[in-house]
């Protein structure tokens, strides 16, 4: 394998040192665990005749024996998520799959699962994020029967593959693999889709038209085909090791589907600790892990909602990240894919070019992944630069292909769309916030200009229909962070900012909120921490101030002095006095005791305290060396 880039080994070496207390401890708790052998032997005859009591005569037969494998299903089936339909058949197939290789696969529990695509812009979009724990919550009760030898995670989209594993995480002793259910078949094109709804936003079409044309989009079962979240998800747990590989991407429905959740039931058996190759997820899941996944993000332009998720679930193994550390290696990592929204393919079209075979194999071989981790299918990331087929009938792997199928898709390294990956830390005297630049032109990276203050979206849409955004302007939509609402998404705004951008006006966007993998051509500071609620600036800011918002140099600055900036009280409504209907009032809790933004918006857990970091870090020292 070829040498490892000077600054993925520098971070990696970095994100090691600063987890070594809560890794260590993580894998003293782990290894305990695991030294008791097969947990089912802890249970009492009593507890076991529970476990049991349902189950046919055969299946019982197997686990009294306690030498074959019990596999525990935790899934997010419900029909209403196109993502989620196609795994109501799952189960049984998985049973069966088992059975074939001596073993015994149990529903343990299922999880929920929100659309963000239904509650975009509605009430419950605030418990979004919340759900990611909930759901990491909802897996733990399953699992707790302590009456499993490994676990299969069935669940496909934004919030909640990141909680399932936060939840197999804290079960790290057990092995874990997940099982996508794939992207729906392609739809309408993405760009005519963008187009059609910046038509609507601008008065050309009725809601008939807009209507009918989603439909044409989001037409069957299966993920939404753009690269968001639920996509993004995807590819990270293959690069993670955590799917079999070339799983990502394979469509609902077909034979080759089928095959590789048979193919993922024996393999959980196989790395269970009465099969043959004992692979605890806790171990798969360490530093260079974790660092990979970040590399994969960025290669492939994916969701800014990593930023948060991914902070979350190395925090759950006791690893420790932070944006300095997405920052420096976006400033190495090159950009290889370019899929809606940072191009007009969609998945479906990045795997027939590639697919995440390509994109592994290359970026192992030009230094940026590491090779030498743990997956669920043996050592060597290298296993991954490989596609699933069909061989007369029977599931088989063949080496991905050497040259991309569409180079306005998917590119080598030496080919690369962008030398970085364009996610951008932005720093200054409002804080700390993420900006996506893969989709934003270069003449659009920097946007000085005076700010126009919101309190939500709605109002944003308010000033737009009365035709008062009709000049450059900063929009700083704030009390929109974990603390104050749930961090909703705030897609709403993406139409309307692109109308002004496309008239020649000079726009941007400030917010705590999210904008997630929908993060398009609109220059957009998000996830603005310290939040309005928590005491950050973005609550002192005021309408007619200057603000710079410089995505090429990292700055995002307030253009008064310190001492204005500091004497000025903070303002704004109090969006939690709201915070009633559709469920919203029993996350209390979670808003209560939420972290940062930059330290995963976590409401559940951890050991000691997250720490903050400075500004000026090691990972950052290391690479300007």
């Amino acid at each position: 394998m070829p040498q490892l880039n000077a600054t993925v080994a520098a971070v990696t070496a970095a994100v090691r040192q600063r987890s070594a207390a809560t890794r260590g401890h993580y894998l003293q708790r782990m290894e305990a665990a695991i030294a008791s052998g097969p947990v089912r032997k802890a249970l009492s005859c009593t507890n076991q005749a529970h476990a049991f009591a349902a189950f046919p005569q055969l299946d019982k037969n197997i686990l009294v024996q306690m030498q074959q494998p019990s596999i525990a299903i935790i899934s997010a089936y419900n029909d209403m998520l196109s993502a989620h339909q196609p795994l109501l058949q799952y189960p049984e197939i998985i049973k069966q799959a088992a059975l074939e290789v001596n073993a015994v696969a149990q529903f343990a529990g299922g999880v929920p699962a929100m659309c963000d695509g239904v509650t975009q812009g509605q009430p419950g979009m605030e418990i979004s994020l919340f759900s990611r724990d909930t759901i990491a919550l909802s897996a733990a009760v399953a699992l707790s029967h302590n009456s499993f030898d490994s676990a299969l995670y069935l669940g496909v989209c934004d919030k909640i593959v990141p909680g399932l594993l936060m939840a197999a995480l804290s079960f790290g002793h057990l092995p874990a693999i997940f099982v996508p259910a794939g992207p729906m078949t392609s739809g309408m094109p993405n760009d005519e889709k963008a187009q059609i709804r910046q038509a609507f936003a601008e008065g050309k079409i009725g809601r008939d038209e807009l209507l009918a044309a989603e439909l044409r989009s989001y037409h069957g079962p299966g993920t939404c085909t753009f690269y968001g979240t639920a996509n993004s998800n995807q590819m990270l747990m293959e690069v993670m090791g955590l799917h079999l590989p070339g799983a990502a991407f394979v469509n609902p429905n077909t034979a080759l589907r089928e095959q590789l959740t048979r193919a993922a039931a024996q393999r959980a058996a196989a790395i269970s600790h009465l099969g043959k190759e004992f692979t605890p997820v806790g171990r798969v899941v360490d530093e260079k892990t974790i660092i990979n996944a970040i590399v994969g993000l960025l290669a492939t332009g994916g969701s800014t909602n990593h930023t948060l998720h991914l902070v979350a679930i190395a925090r759950c193994a006791g690893i420790l990240i932070d944006w300095n550390d997405f920052s420096a290696l976006s400033s190495v990592v090159p950009l290889l894919a370019r899929v809606y929204p940072n191009g007009k393919a969609d998945v479906n079209q990045f795997h027939a070019a590639g697919g995440m075979g390509f994109l592994i194999r290359e970026l192992l071989d030009a230094g940026y992944l590491h090779n030498d981790v743990l997956t669920v299918v043996g050592h060597g990331l290298e296993r991954y630069a490989a596609e699933p087929w069909m061989d007369d009938g029977n599931l088989s792997w063949r080496a991905a292909p050497r040259d991309s199928g569409d180079d306005d898709i998917l590119r080598g390294s030496a080919q690369a769309f962008s030398a970085t990956g364009g996610l951008q830390l932005l720093e200054g005297n409002l804080g700390r916030a993420m900006i996506k630049i893969s989709a934003v032109k270069a003449e659009h990276q920097v946007v000085q200009a005076a700010a126009i203050v919101f309190d939500n979206q709605e109002q944003v849409m308010q000033a737009f229909n009365a035709g008062e955004l009709e000049r450059d302007f900063i929009a700083v939509v704030r009390n929109q962070g974990p603390r104050a609402n749930g961090m909703p998404e705030l897609h709403k705004l993406t139409p309307l900012l692109g109308v002004l951008q496309g008239k020649g006006f000079n726009v941007a966007l400030i917010t705590d909120g999210r904008m997630s993998g929908a993060s398009g051509k609109i220059p957009a500071a998000i996830h603005l921490t310290p939040e309005g609620r928590a005491g950050g600036m973005i609550a002192r800011i005021q309408t007619g101030d200057e603000i710079l918002l410089d995505a090429q140099r990292g700055l995002l600055s307030l253009l008064i002095s310190e001492v204005e900036l500091q004497a000025r009280p903070a303002s704004g409504s109090d969006p939690g006095a709201e915070s009633w209907g559709m469920g919203r009032e029993l996350f209390d809790g979670f808003r209560a005791r939420v972290t940062g933004a930059e330290q995963g918006a976590m409401s559940i857990f951890t050991e000691p305290p997250l720490p903050v970091r400075a500004a000026a870090t090691e990972a950052v020292i290391i690479h300007e060396h």
